[in-house]
């Protein structure tokens, strides 16, 4: 992304946030708008797919504290188009505005821009060695996306499919930018540098991207049609994502470089995939154990019971339920739970409930009423008002 992006773009607009937001408040307003246009939930929409783009270039930025200050002094500093420079082609030539400047810029850094803005040495030259800064290799930039998954797959793992919007080299030539047929020559105004540096009067020396090349360092007279000579395509592909085991709800997994393509021989970035799980009808999970609540009758909680109760993806298995137990006592059974990472599991905590029947014939009435009398009178919320 150009320094001239940073100034033309509000990327606070673009999430909604204010210029003062917390990281977690730009987080937050960015996984919404990432979710409600993302190219899995608008097929077809070109539109969505766009601001798809937008939100995420804009989080790219305001998500990482270094960017975030830079592009914020950037904003500050050139936001208004008020800084000129001076032109070049010596001393004493017509000043340029930040548009001026910024019109041939191609992808460079802040500080590359600017790096030689106090230099003071007198008269015009341009860079004849290419700088490390400008061209060496860049990292390619971390990517987000989201997928749901049911509750067993979070429990045994999965992989799944992501659909990707990548800035990778265009498929027509290949990244060089040319027609096919053809190849880029070196800059002659540059000599391959892709940076050229110019002074006025002894106070400023400005380092800037080539005007003619836009800081590639080579030119191309017969663009490629399909990317106009910028060797960058727009491309959208499905990846297979590993969804570990035991993943739990909102959890952020990193997958390392399979983000953003880099370029000049630079890794790629990363990817980060948030994770959310669907609710199961009938367990819960808690760390790595997994809950279940187990209905039982009056009879089998007064007098015991051996029950039975499921398990996640195996056999079922007895629970022994003594004689006397109280609703809501929960009992475990080991080693059903959540797989850990040292091979072990965790365990099954069951919590029974006593269940009361909705409606009881006259014998079943008869028979507690004689139940009642037998154990005599007792008020088991006297302790209430002790």
């Amino acid at each position: 992304m150009s320094t001239k992006d940073w100034i033309e773009k509000d990327f606070y607009k673009v999430l909604g946030v204010a210029k003062d937001a917390k990281p977690e408040d730009i987080k937050k307003a960015y996984r919404q708008l990432a979710r409600e246009n993302h190219p899995d939930q608008n097929p077809g929409n070109p539109e969505a797919e766009r601001r798809f783009k937008e939100v995420s270039e804009a989080n790219d930025v305001l998500s990482s504290e270094s960017k975030r200050k830079e592009y914020d002094e950037a904003r500050r500093l050139f936001g208004g188009g008020g800084f000129r420079f001076p032109r070049s082609g010596g001393a004493g030539a017509g000043g340029g505005s930040v548009d001026d400047l910024f019109r041939q810029a191609g992808d460079t850094g802040f500080s590359d821009l600017f790096g030689g803005l106090f230099n003071g040495a007198g008269g015009t030259r341009t860079a004849t060695t290419r700088t490390s800064s400008s061209r060496g290799p860049r990292r390619g930039s971390d990517v987000e996306g989201e997928v749901t998954v049911d509750f067993v797959q979070a429990i045994e793992g999965v992989t799944v499919g992501m659909q990707m919007v990548s800035d990778a080299a265009c498929v027509q030539c290949h990244g060089t930018g040319a027609k096919a047929g053809t190849v880029p020559k070196v800059c002659p105004t540059c000599e391959g540098s892709g940076m050229q540096t110019s002074t006025s009067g002894g106070v400023f020396a400005v380092t800037e991207p080539c005007r003619d090349c836009r800081g590639r360092g080579m030119v191309v007279d017969d663009p490629c049609p399909v990317c106009h000579g910028s060797g960058r395509g727009k491309s959208t592909r499905t990846m297979q994502v590993r969804i570990p085991a035991g993943v739990t709800d909102g959890q952020r997994i990193r997958l390392k470089g399979k983000g953003g393509a880099g370029e000049n021989g630079g890794a790629a970035g990363d990817l980060y995939v948030v994770v959310h799980v669907r609710p199961h009808p009938v367990f819960g999970r808690k760390g790595d154990n997994l809950t279940l609540t187990a209905p039982v009758t009056f009879n089998e909680a007064a007098l015991g019971a051996e029950i039975e109760v499921p398990t996640l993806g195996g056999a079922p298995v007895k629970l022994r339920v003594p004689a006397g137990t109280p609703n809501g006592r929960t009992f475990r059974v080991r080693g059903k739970g959540v797989g850990k990472r040292d091979g072990s599991k965790g365990d099954l905590l069951v919590s029974v409930e006593v269940t009361v029947p909705e409606a009881l014939n006259e014998k079943a009435k008869e028979a507690l009423s004689s139940y009642g009398e037998a154990v005599g009178a007792s008020n088991p919320r006297a302790k209430l008002f002790s």
